[in-house]
């Protein structure tokens, strides 16, 4: 089957490059561009693309606006391709509320990494296989404690992870376990959902940064382009976030958060892994099970892409496997639990 995609860019550039490397790619054909909303509105009317590339900072209409439009009229998926700016993860986090797909920083370089466009022709298949849901405001349900929580949650998430991690970290008590977080994202990505996180929630969430303190009431997301790791010393949990090698082809690699949870953390640990393209994450899963920790992953029906989820599953290394909206108070049982 062939994805149809419309490229909507307001730099002819951009619009170039993305159409000839996506046109690598046999199993995408790019049915048009578009060099801002408008064009782009009478363009999806006449040639029905089954998943749209949307800049978000376009003049006339910025493209929150035109999503948010698109997702009440014609819902399609949406990949944004965002500048590598702060300003360009807010607008990204922004836009993942507002019901797109998944985020990529852009790229105006003819020379750009082959395995840029390869994750974005991922990407826009993945999408084309997803029935895009508008985004509603709801207050989220706050769980609450019955006694102090002594463990140390571990959380990767890749496509679809944002939206969910906002049920899982909004559902959480002031006093709930400590969490640390993988999430895919670009730098500067991951700082603006931390801050959106942490205005949501009734815990305290930030970008981790090395030598934070992993403390009940916490969540700390690994930042962009670093890993970042669990370390203990005597009683006291921190993290390291440090540079290096991708890991799984990916950096943050859930993987690596996971393997330093097991041996630092061991039955202290709960490891959850939620929605995702690839395999991230399962071999440190089984690492921290193997290692005493219980192990959570979201059901296919719940899950956004059921890769990363399956493939810890298909390790056998699940304890349980369960829709987004029962796994915070499963968290919660597991940690009251002496």
């Amino acid at each position: 089957m062939t994805v149809r995609v419309l490229v909507v860019d307001d730099s002819a550039v951009v619009r170039e490059l993305l159409q000839r490397n996506l046109s690598r790619d046999p199993e995408i054909e790019v049915v048009g561009t578009a060099p801002d909303p408008y064009v782009a509105r009478d363009k999806i009317v006449a040639l029905k693309p089954d998943v749209i590339s949307l800049d978000v900072e376009m003049p006339r209409m910025d493209g929150i606006t035109f999503l948010r439009k698109l997702m009440t009229y014609y819902p399609l998926p949406v990949v944004i391709l965002s500048s590598l700016t702060p300003k360009g993860g807010a607008l990204a986090v922004e836009a993942l509320e507002a019901g797109a797909f998944d985020v990529m920083s852009k790229t105006r370089s003819a020379d750009a990494d082959e395995d840029i466009y390869a994750e974005l022709s991922a990407k826009l298949k993945a999408a084309a296989q997803v029935k895009p849901a508008s985004r509603t405001d709801s207050s989220p349900v706050r769980l609450a404690m019955s006694r102090a929580a002594n463990k140390i949650v571990a959380v990767g998430a890749s496509t679809g992870g944002t939206v969910a991690l906002m049920g899982l970290l909004s559902a959480m008590p002031a006093d709930a376990p400590a969490f640390v977080i993988v999430q895919h994202m670009p730098k500067h990505f991951t700082r603006a959902f931390a801050n959106r996180l942490n205005e949501m929630c009734d815990i305290e969430v930030k970008e981790a940064e090395n030598g934070d303190s992993v403390a009940p009431g916490r969540a700390l997301i690994a930042p962009g382009d670093f890993h970042t790791l669990l370390r203990r010393s005597g009683s006291t949990y921190f993290v390291e976030v440090k540079n290096g090698p991708l890991v799984t082809r990916h950096r943050p690699s859930v993987n690596t958060l996971f393997k330093s949870v097991g041996k630092y953390a061991g039955r202290n640990a709960i490891g959850v892994i939620l929605t995702g393209m690839g395999n991230d994450g399962a071999e440190g899963m089984k690492e921290m099970k193997d290692n005493g920790a219980y192990t959570i992953a979201q059901d296919e029906a719940s899950c956004v892409v059921f890769g990363m989820p399956k493939e810890a599953i298909a390790l056998r290394c699940v304890d349980s496997v369960l829709p987004l909206d029962r796994i915070p108070n499963k968290i919660l049982d597991i940690s009251q639990r002496t």
